[in-house]
């Protein structure tokens, strides 16, 4: 996908993709402008030579790292020989005048960093995405070409600009990780394959303001609502992405947070896979690191904690179904983070406290974190059942113990405080 805004320009650039791969590219100059371009070229598969007596310390990486040859000396009449495409960036004009030149006799296309006019061809402004390259020219305005290169690569990310497969588009599940709740916290890739769906099967904790979005003809089903009958709750899931797949539909199973963090992904997965059906996981932001960032907590703090615990507290310490050591867990200096437990935390405060975790130790419950309903509070140990009661604190909650809850204060939401 090229644009070229070349208003007025009586004798425009004619766009073309070059294929590079294998063949001789020249870079003369391993400075500022070589650091910038460089990999683009390296991306290509070229035969890349750098021809620079020095060079900035992240071009002097690729050398050491093999992605290019670098001699290290001025250029030197003869260097073009055999190249394809060459690129032109020193800080001594009369060099670049004669490189520029050598371009020429050689019919090298060469491009000149400090003399746009003399060159053969110009660096548009590039970016990528998913399979689509877009580069637009605008003639002697490159801000004006980064800008209109970063609004269609936005939109094809996003979704906003549809640029739907037809060729290759095949079938299939994609469990995408939607994120805490904030929509514009899905990853750009969930978002775009949201974009291309046929059915959207989505959790409860998905970000819901992202359904509005889609186009007319996509089926959205809720997952709780899938009819059961001689399934489980899983099975029926799982049943209706198989079955949605095999009539040809690219179905996007959307799941709050990370599919594989307490979301039951890998089940789907594997229901998938021995259904023969093709699926794409797309990790998403977890609840567990982002909504207490999103409420000003740090997991981690140096010189506070150096680790975090990420639990579930869908079961009760003292359940016999309980996979969770709290003896061990109350013995960590780190932060805890529970999910799904709002409605055990007294047991798993008590539990906490019983094997040595001080009553003292600081707790923030954060409810609805990232949306527009996000509410913090704060208590210990010893008081945090009795203020999820008194604040009715509801799921979805994440639950945040120890140190590093004191440390963000004033830095997110104010919290409201109950000691």
């Amino acid at each position: 996908m090229t644009a070229n805004a070349a208003a007025g320009d009586p004798h425009p650039a004619y766009p073309v993709g070059l294929r590079l791969s294998g063949r001789r590219v020249v870079v003369i100059g391993g400075g500022q402008v070589a650091q910038r371009r460089l990999p683009a070229l390296i991306a290509t598969g070229a035969d890349i030579v750098l021809v620079s007596p020095s060079a900035t310390p992240s071009v002097e990486a690729m050398a050491e790292a093999g992605e290019i040859r670098w001699e290290r000396r001025p250029y030197a009449d003869g260097d073009l020989a055999d190249a394809w495409y060459a690129l032109v960036a020193t800080g001594d004009p009369e060099a670049n005048a004669r490189a520029s030149a050598e371009a020429e006799r050689n019919r090298t296309w060469c491009v000149r960093s400090d003399d746009a006019e003399a060159a053969t061809a110009w660096t548009p402004a590039t970016g990528r995405s998913e399979g689509v390259t877009v580069a637009v020219l605008t003639g002697r305005d490159p801000r004006r070409s980064a800008a209109v290169r970063d609004a269609i690569v936005e939109g094809l990310r996003d979704g906003t600009l549809s640029a739907p497969h037809h060729r290759t588009r095949t079938p299939g599940v994609a469990l995408v990780g939607g994120g805490p709740g904030d929509p514009d916290l899905i990853t750009v890739r969930g978002r775009r394959l949201l974009a291309e769906a046929d059915v959207v099967i989505a959790d409860r904790l998905g970000p819901r303001d992202l359904l509005d979005e889609l186009p007319p003809h996509v089926e959205v089903i809720d997952a709780a609502k899938i009819p059961y009958g001689r399934f489980m709750a899983q099975e029926a899931i799982n049943h209706a992405l198989i079955e949605h797949a095999k009539a040809g539909k690219a179905v996007v199973r959307l799941k709050g947070g990370d599919p594989f963090v307490f979301g039951r992904g890998m089940e789907e997965a594997e229901a998938l896979a021995e259904a023969g059906i093709p699926c794409t996981v797309v990790p998403g932001i977890s609840s567990s690191i982002s909504v207490p960032g999103a409420a000003g907590i740090p997991v981690t703090h140096r010189g506070v904690a150096h680790e975090f615990t990420v639990v579930s507290g869908h079961v009760a310490p003292d359940d016999p179904r309980s996979l969770v050591d709290w003896t061990a867990l109350a013995k960590l200096r780190g932060t805890l983070v529970l999910l799904m437990a709002v409605e055990r935390i007294g047991a798993i405060a008590a539990a906490l406290t019983a094997h040595g975790r001080s009553p003292e130790t600081p707790v923030a419950v954060i409810q609805e974190g990232t949306t527009a309903a996000q509410r913090r509070v704060d208590a210990t140990l010893a008081t945090v059942a009795d203020t999820v009661r008194a604040e009715e604190i509801r799921p979805p909650a994440v639950i945040v113990i120890g140190e590093v809850v004191t440390v963000g204060r004033g830095t997110g939401p104010a919290p409201r405080t109950t000691a």
